[in-house]
């Protein structure tokens, strides 16, 4: 079956090496941008960048020709894939860097022109005024904390705006932008799916995983034509901005199972630059040699002619003889009955927004099943998944940070997560300013519900409780040792742990999820996110999330199941100080939930405290891994623990951004809530 993936349209851009360079008719330049033999410089370092600084420094291209992306017929946007290499030359000290480079799709090139924002994109202000709209992907390397920016180091995605819809630390991947080195950008969004998808790396090869996915719907924005090109900025700062190469293609229908990068930059509708080419300059007069020579060309080009027939050919028969080979293989294998059903892997469906409307009957009241300060649960039916629970987020704030939320939970979700103890992720939309995310049902509810609920606490045994744990335990090694890039959950509590109808527990809420590496550098502070009760004492004090701060939340869930007290009770004792004093006046047991009514070994109960007393230890280099600490729950040997709680001196950071609140899970509306910062990755 023959797939429709490409204009037939090819475009091509040559230099040749005798003449100066000069602006090639398919490009349209701005402001700064220069072209040279083998790249296009955006901006370039100015000298002057300390003591006189410029204005503006500003440099855009664009193909000349506008780009079809809509069929007004259908209201159907075109897919579309982009491969290009750039250069950030970073100024010598004591002179700032520049703002940075964007991949950019615009409606309309010459009123984007007069805009003077970030990168060159039109600052909100100027938006008011611009009768167009714009897709911009940024690697950006100016940190603006009015922009929401989350560091000199990432790459976002902008729709209309300069505050990114979503954003990632290019540091997960090891990629600095400022080390001018060649840096490879993958850009593809896929229609059917309403999803882009980002890489980044410093070789031609293109990573297995991308480092950003964020679901955008372009039918709405795109229209019937668009511009394609990139924009740059130094702002007042300096910087030497180059793109070295460039494919772009479009495609009406794009299979999951095609990967279009692997097509040939042959096929490609913008491809910069291309080899050289040496020209024949005609003067119009007869000349036998002309014409001798122009002979002998048709005479090789009919043989080469019949040559490549020939090749077509013979290629065409080898083709059909492995085909039926394979076929009769095939045949034989499905005989012997070796060949299994290929169940393809399950991924998030994109849903309609009247779908899940019908599905929770309007959002009715009484299909909530919980009410958090960020999303709203709700049980619903929904062919052909069942039961299903359906998040709803709060409607974005001009910060976007519900917005965020959804994007960090939703790529986190889709980045092939897959373990019996986290929530799995089967549908998903994004429509009308509504973002929805629909997991599994689970029956039985939260850990949170059932644990601190007076008629219900009693479903759960002591054996159950320990399966729990181990349920947890087991989900957090998976995120933190056996993901391709660890994972820091930021968010374990009783609340995010919910209950399908055997009791086993699945971890959910990854909407503050972070990316972790081990042999990182030094990691920038964040401003704190979690829940009062749950969080790392190092954690609220530095801002610095690791492993070992997900270990300290999972040891409060650990003495919060065996003790079936909250975090933090009505009067503000922590559950973790309360423990620590019976350890210390040897009366431990005593701290076991009175519903379990003593049905218990009293060693297995000793254990399970002190598992979570080691994992609460105020020095963070004295608590276990995950692994450890499940082997300690299965009945393995328990480090020594000091007779008091170890007292640690933490060096606090000072956040510049004012702390939120953040409501306790569980708690009552007339209790004192805690107020905890933002961090990077969830903006509330």
């Amino acid at each position: 079956m023959i797939i429709k993936l490409l204009f037939l349209f090819i475009f091509f851009f040559t230099f040749t090496s005798s003449s100066p360079p000069t602006p090639p008719l398919n490009f349209t330049m701005f402001g700064t941008t220069i072209l040279n033999q083998t790249s296009i410089t955006l901006t370039h370092h100015h000298n002057n960048c300390i003591s006189n600084p410029p204005d503006s420094n500003i440099g855009r291209v664009f193909y000349k020709h506008p780009i079809r992306f809509l069929d007004s017929s259908f209201n159907s946007t075109d897919s579309f894939f982009t491969r290009f290499t750039f250069t950030v030359i970073p100024p010598p000290p004591p002179c700032i860097s520049g703002e940075g480079i964007a991949f950019l799709i615009t409606s309309d090139s010459n009123s984007l022109s007069h805009s003077v924002g970030s990168l060159g994109l039109p600052k909100p202000i100027d938006l008011k005024t611009l009768d167009s709209s714009f897709l911009a992907v940024e690697f950006d390397t100016n940190f603006d904390q009015g922009l929401d920016d989350i560091n000199d180091n990432h790459v976002g995605v902008d729709l209309d705006s300069i505050v990114s819809v979503a954003s990632v630390d290019l540091m997960t991947n090891r990629i600095n932008l400022k080390s001018g080195k060649q840096i490879t950008a993958w850009i593809e969004y896929r229609n059917p799916e309403k999803i882009i998808q980002i890489w980044v790396g410093y070789t031609q090869t293109k990573p297995e995983n991308p480092i950003l996915v964020s679901p955008i719907d372009l039918s709405k924005r795109f229209s019937g034509y668009m511009y394609v090109g990139f924009s740059a900025a130094n702002g007042r700062g300096s910087a030497t901005h180059l793109i070295d190469s460039w494919y772009f293609k479009t495609s009406e229908s794009m299979s999951p199972i095609i990967d279009i990068d692997a097509i040939g930059p042959g096929n490609c509708f913008i491809c910069f630059p291309v080899a050289p080419v040496k020209e024949e300059h005609e003067t119009g007069l007869p000349n036998n040699h002309h014409k001798d020579k122009r002979v002998f060309q048709l005479a090789v080009g009919l043989l080469a002619l019949n040559l490549i027939l020939i090749l077509l050919t013979v290629g065409f028969v080898v083709f059909y003889m492995c085909v039926l080979k394979r076929r009769n293989q095939m045949q034989d294998l499905m005989e012997q009955g070796q060949i299994r059903t290929f169940q393809e892997k399950k991924m998030p469906r994109r849903l309609e927004l009247s779908v899940i409307r019908s599905a929770t009957k309007g959002f009715s009241r009484n299909q909530i099943i919980s009410q958090r300060p960020s999303a709203t649960v709700y049980e619903a039916n929904l062919p052909p998944y069942g039961n299903v629970a359906v998040k709803r987020f709060r409607q974005p704030t001009k910060t976007g940070s519900f917005g965020s939320q959804f994007a960090a939970e939703f790529a986190t979700m889709v980045g092939s997560l897959s373990h019996k103890n986290l929530m799995q992720l089967q549908g998903w939309c994004c429509e009308r300013n509504e973002l929805v995310l629909v997991y599994e049902y689970m029956p039985n509810g939260s850990l949170d519900k059932i644990l601190h609920t007076r008629i219900t606490p009693s479903r759960l045994n002591f054996g159950t409780r320990l399966n729990v744990l181990l349920g947890v335990s087991s989900a957090l090694i998976y995120l933190h040792e056996e993901c391709e890039r660890p994972i820091i959950h930021r968010n374990v509590k009783s609340c995010n742990i919910m209950l399908d109808v055997d009791f086993t527990p699945k971890l959910g809420d990854f909407g503050t999820a972070e990316l972790y590496e081990h042999s990182s550098r030094a990691r920038e502070a964040t401003v704190p996110a979690g829940t009062m009760g749950y969080l790392a004492p190092e954690y609220v004090y530095s801002g610095v999330p690791t492993v070992k701060t997900d270990v300290y939340s999972f040891g409060v869930l650990v003495l919060e199941v065996a003790s079936g007290r909250r975090p933090v009770d009505e009067n503000g004792t922590m559950m973790t100080d309360w423990v620590w004093d019976l350890w210390e006046d040897k009366e431990l047991v005593a701290a076991a939930d009175p519903n379990l009514m003593g049905r218990f070994h009293r060693m297995d109960m000793e254990m399970m405290l002190m598992a979570g007393l080691i994992c609460v230890h105020p020095n963070y280099e004295m608590r276990p891994t995950m692994k450890e600490a499940m082997r300690m729950l299965q009945g393995g040997l328990l480090p020594d623990l000091p007779a008091t709680k170890p007292t640690v001196m933490i060096r606090s950071v000072n956040f510049d951004r004012s702390p939120e609140a953040v409501v306790r899970c569980g708690v009552d509306e007339g209790m004192t809530s805690w107020g905890t910062p933002k961090s990077h990755f969830s903006k509330h």
